[in-house]
C-alpha cells in the first residue's frame, strides 16, 4: 500500500523527516518497506528556464529549421537551432540549458549536449510541452507568459511537486489503516506516545446541503445481510473532464492513473477515507431504482474490463429496474459507468459483508481498490461521511448540485467491542508493568473509549473499525505496540525447561540429511503444496477422487493440493532449465495430501531430484553425466546415514518411471527412485534425462527407530586386500557376488568393492568382466598368507559353483 507523505501531513501536522516517520510507522506495525520519491514531473524541470526569443533566422541548410539566439538571463544569449514552425522574436520560451536531462513519455532520460545541427551550433533546446512532461502538445514549441522574468526557472513557474511515498506492508488484520487517514491515526498515537501533542485533522463535511430534489432514485436493499448499510444521493448538472493539476498529482504519487475528475473524486476519497465509492450515469438507471440484491447462477454480466462473466448465485449485484449493472464491491459493468457525455450521476457508499466480498472477488479473480478494503472490513460509521465528502468534491470538481436527499439504508447498526482489560493479565503477556496512566492515554489516542475504571483493570469500547480488536489480548498487543516492543526490558536471567527428546524426532532427522545432501552440492527447494488437478493424468496411480479440493481457488492451477511430489519438482527444473540451468541437484521436505474414503490424510515425503552432469566444468575433473547409478548412491547414502540397513530391493512398478527399483524395510516401502518417463518430461517441455527419488518419510522414521549404533576400536593389525577378475553371465549381479562372498566367510572379511566392469571384444558372448577387491582382516592378529589364500580359494569355488564364475 503507497502512502503519500505530502498527503499524510493533511490529517496530521509534523516537521518530522519522512526518514524519521519511517521508522515510526514500523514501530508501530505499519512496516515501511520502501521510501520513493515523486515528483509531479519527472526531472522537476531542472535546468529548465525561462528564456526569451532575441532574433530568429531561416536555416541556411535546411527549410524547416530555424537559427535563434535566445536569452537566457546570462551575460551571452544561447544560439539553439529549432524545428518548430510557430518560434517567434519576442517570445518567452522554456529553454533547456546544455547537462539538462529530459526524459521521453516511456521514462527513459537522455541529456541535452552542444552540437551541430545541419553545420550550425546548438547550444541548448527550445521544448515543447510534451519535452517536459506539462502536457501533450507537440505542434510547436510551448510560449509563456510574456510577464515572466527573462532566467526565472521553470520550476518555480510551474511550482513541481516533490513528494516521498512510503510503500507500506499492511498485514492483513489492519482494515483501519487502509488509508491516509487511518495512517494518520495510527502516526497520532505514535506521537502521543512519545510526548509530542499533534491534533488528527478530518476534513469538514458542514457544507453539504441538497440543492434541490429534482433527480429521485429510490434504492431497495434486497439482501440486508450483504449489504448492511447502504448510502447513495444524486449529482446533476456534472461536466466531465479532466481533473486539477493538484488532484491528479496525489493520485500520481500513489501509483493511481487520473481519469477523469469524477472518478478521480472517488478514488482520492477511497485512498483518503478508506471507504469505496461508485458512480453511476444516472441516466443509464433504468426506472430510477437501485435493487441491491443477488441474481440466478449462470447469468451473464460483462465487467468494465470487457470480459462477460458467469455470476454465482451468492454474487451480490447492483441493479437497476431491469438488469445488472455493477458486481457489489468489486467491479462495475460496461453500461453504468461514467463517461464523457454523464450529466448527472448516482453515487454510492456502502458497507457490504466481507466475507461474500471476498468470496466474490476470488470466485472471478478480481482484485480491485475496493474489494481489497471491503473483504477486510472498512469501517461501517464513516459510510454517511465518505459519501458526502466525494460529493462536495465531486461538486467543487464539475460545477455540479446535490438534487436528492441522501438514502442512508442501516437498519441493524453494526455495534462496538466491549472488551475488559485486566491489569494483571497485561502484565504477564507483555512481561513488564506497564504504568496504568500511559495504558490510558495510549487507549485514548486510538480511540479506544475507557467506560469505567478499577483497581484490577479498564472496561473498553472498542470502534467498529478496529474489527481486528475484540479479545482482552488484541488490546494487550495494541498497547504494547504503540509503546514500543523496543522499550521492553530484557531481562538479564534468562528460565529454561530441559525436554527430553528423542534423537529419532522429524526435525533432527531433517537436519542431519539436508547438511548430508547439502555438503553433497544439493539445493533444497520449497514449492507449493496446491497445484493443478491435470496432473494427475500424467500418472494414473493418481486418482481425482483423492483430490483434496480448495473452496475458494486462487485460480485453476491453484485448485488441489498436490498428491504427488514430482510435478512441482519438475516444475522448479523446468524453471531453471529455461534459465540455462542444466545441471541441477534438488531436494525438498515436503507434504503429500490425499482425500480416502471418508478420511482425509497426508503423507511426509522427501524428494530427490538430479538432472545434468554430477558437477560444473572444471580444468582438472573429467565431468559425468548423472546416472541411475549416482542416484542410487545418493539413495543408499542417506539411508546408511540413517542406519538403515538389510534393504530388499525390487524392480519398481509405477507410472512415472521407465525404469527403477523400489527399498523396502521387510514389508514397508522406504523408497522409490528411478529414470521419469520421458513422456512425462515432454509434458513439462524438459528434454533432458531426470532422475527422481521419493522417499516415505514417515516411514523412514519409524524405522530408523530400530537402529542400533555399536562402537569398536579400531584395530591396530592391518587389512589385506585381493582382487578377482571374474568372468561371469551377463545376468550376474555384483549383488550375488556380494552375497556369497559374506556367506563364505562371516568373520574375517570386511569389504567387497567392485571396481571395474568390461565387456566387448575378447570375451565369449554373453558374457562380462568384474574386477572384484576383497578386504580382509583379522582384528586379534596379523594374517598370514596361507590363511588369507584359504579364503580366496573357498570364495573362488563359491562363485564357480553357484555363479559359473570363471577367474580370467
Amino acid at each position: 500500500m503507497k502512502i503519500s507523505y505530502n498527503w499524510l501531513k493533511q490529517f496530521i501536522k509534523t516537521d518530522w523527516s519522512p526518514e524519521q516517520t519511517s521508522e515510526l510507522l514500523t514501530d508501530l506495525g505499519l512496516e515501511v518497506e520502501g521510501l520513493t520519491s515523486f515528483q509531479s514531473v519527472k526531472g522537476g524541470l531542472e535546468g529548465i528556464v525561462v528564456g526569451e526569443v532575441l532574433t530568429c533566422a531561416q536555416h541556411p541548410n535546411a527549410d524547416r529549421l530555424k537559427i535563434t539566439t535566445v536569452s537566457v538571463g546570462t551575460d551571452a544569449p544561447l544560439q539553439i537551432v529549432c524545428g518548430a514552425p510557430n518560434v517567434a522574436v519576442g517570445q518567452k520560451v522554456p529553454v533547456a540549458t546544455i547537462g539538462t536531462t529530459l526524459y521521453t513519455e516511456t521514462g527513459e532520460a537522455w541529456t541535452i549536449k552542444k552540437g551541430k545541427i545541419r553545420g550550425e551550433e546548438s547550444h541548448g533546446m527550445i521544448c515543447a510541452e510534451d519535452e517536459l512532461g506539462l502536457g501533450k502538445g507537440h505542434d510547436g514549441i510551448m510560449v509563456l507568459d510574456e510577464k515572466l522574468k527573462t532566467g526565472t526557472l521553470l520550476a518555480e513557474v510551474f511550482k513541481i511537486e516533490n513528494d516521498q511515498v512510503f510503500e507500506i506492508g499492511l498485514t492483513p488484520n489492519r482494515a483501519d489503516a487502509m488509508s491516509h487517514y487511518g495512517v494518520a491515526r495510527d502516526l497520532r498515537a505514535g506521537f502521543t506516545q512519545k510526548d509530542i501533542n499533534t491534533e488528527l485533522i478530518t476534513p469538514s463535511v458542514s457544507a453539504f446541503h441538497v440543492d434541490n430534489r429534482s433527480l429521485r432514485i429510490d434504492v431497495d436493499v434486497v439482501d440486508k445481510n450483504l449489504a448492511p448499510r447502504y448510502c447513495g444521493l444524486t449529482i446533476s448538472n456534472i461536466k466531465v473532464a479532466d481533473s486539477p493539476a493538484w488532484l491528479q498529482n496525489r493520485l500520481k504519487a500513489i501509483g493511481l492513473t487520473p481519469i477523469n475528475n469524477v472518478v478521480d473524486a472517488t478514488n482520492y476519497v477511497l485512498h483518503e477515507l478508506g471507504q469505496p465509492l461508485h458512480a453511476f450515469d444516472a441516466n443509464k438507471i433504468t426506472g430510477n431504482k437501485i435493487i441491491v440484491k443477488t441474481l440466478p447462477s449462470g447469468t451473464k454480466f460483462t465487467t468494465l474490463d470487457g470480459v462477460e462473466r458467469e455470476l454465482h448465485e451468492e454474487d451480490l449485484m447492483i441493479c437497476n429496474a431491469e438488469k445488472p449493472m455493477c458486481i457489489a464491491g468489486v467491479f462495475g459493468g460496461t453500461d453504468s459507468g461514467v463517461t464523457q457525455s454523464t450529466t448527472s450521476i448516482f453515487l454510492e457508499s456502502a458497507y457490504f459483508n466481507p466475507v461474500s466480498v471476498r468470496k466474490t472477488a476470488k470466485r472471478h479473480a478480481l482484485n480491485t481498490d475496493a474489494s481489497f478494503r471491503f473483504e477486510r472490513g472498512i469501517d461501517p460509521n464513516i459510510t454517511e461521511y465518505a459519501l458526502k465528502r466525494a460529493a462536495l468534491l465531486i461538486e467543487e470538481l464539475t460545477d455540479g448540485v446535490v438534487t436528492s436527499d441522501l438514502i442512508d439504508f442501516y437498519p441493524n447498526k453494526i455495534e462496538d467491542f466491549q472488551v475488559r482489560l485486566s491489569f494483571d493479565n497485561a502484565k504477564d503477556l507483555i512481561g513488564e508493568e506497564i504504568p496504568k496512566d500511559i495504558i490510558k492515554r495510549i487507549l485514548m489516542s486510538l480511540d479506544i473509549r475507557i467506560n469505567n475504571v478499577t483497581e484490577t483493570g479498564l472496561g473498553l469500547t472498542v470502534p467498529a473499525f478496529r474489527n481486528d480488536v475484540q479479545r482482552e489480548a488484541d488490546i494487550i498487543e495494541e498497547i504494547l505496540r504503540v509503546y514500543g516492543y523496543n522499550n521492553i526490558k530484557t531481562t538479564e536471567k534468562l528460565n529454561a525447561s530441559i525436554s527430553n527428546t528423542s534423537k529419532f524426532e522429524d526435525y533432527k532427522l531433517q537436519n542431519i540429511i539436508g547438511n548430508q545432501l547439502v555438503s553433497q552440492g544439493f539445493f533444497e527447494t520449497l514449492t507449493n503444496s496446491l497445484t493443478t488437478p491435470d496432473y494427475i493424468k500424467l500418472d494414473s496411480d493418481l486418482k481425482p477422487e483423492h483430490h483434496v479440493e480448495m473452496l475458494n481457488p486462487l485460480s485453476a492451477d491453484l485448485s488441489v493440493l498436490r498428491q504427488s511430489m514430482l510435478f512441482s519438482g519438475l516444475e522448479s527444473i523446468r524453471h531453471n532449465v529455461n534459465r540455462r540451468r542444466e545441471d541441477l541437484k534438488l531436494f525438498e521436505f515436503g507434504k503429500t495430501y490425499h482425500n480416502f474414503t471418508n478420511n482425509l490424510e497426508e503423507f511426509k515425503h522427501l524428494s530427490v531430484l538430479i538432472t545434468g552432469n554430477r558437477h560444473e566444468n572444471r580444468w582438472n575433473t573429467e565431468t559425468k553425466p548423472s546416472d541411475f547409478y549416482y542416484m542410487k548412491g545418493t539413495v543408499e547414502a542417506i539411508l546408511t546415514r540413517l542406519g538403515i540397513h538389510k534393504l530388499k530391493a525390487s524392480p519398481i512398478q509405477s507410472q512415472v518411471f521407465s525404469e527403477g527399483l523400489t527399498l523396502s524395510f521387510g514389508k514397508t516401502k522406504l523408497v522409490e527412485f528411478g529414470l521419469v518417463k520421458k513422456a512425462i518430461l515432454k509434458h513439462f517441455g524438459i528434454s533432458q534425462t531426470v532422475l527422481f527419488a521419493d522417499f516415505k518419510w514417515d516411514a523412514i522414521i519409524e524405522t530408523a527407530k530400530y537402529n542400533r549404533i555399536s562402537f569398536t576400536s579400531i584395530s591396530k593389525y592391518p587389512e589385506v586386500r585381493r582382487d578377482f577378475a571374474l568372468l561371469i553371465d551377463q545376468s550376474v549381479s555384483f549383488e550375488s557376488i556380494y552375497k556369497i562372498a559374506k556367506q563364505t566367510e562371516k568373520q574375517l572379511l570386511k569389504g567387497v568393492n567392485l571396481f571395474d566392469v568390461y565387456e566387448g571384444k575378447n570375451l565369449p558372448a554373453g558374457k562380462k568382466s568384474y574386477a572384484v577387491s576383497f578386504t580382509i582382516q583379522d582384528e586379534s592378529k596379523t594374517l598370514t598368507d596361507k590363511q588369507i589364500d584359504k579364503i580366496m580359494n573357498k570364495l573362488q569355488t563359491n562363485f564357480e559353483k553357484q555363479l559359473g564364475a570363471e577367474l580370467r
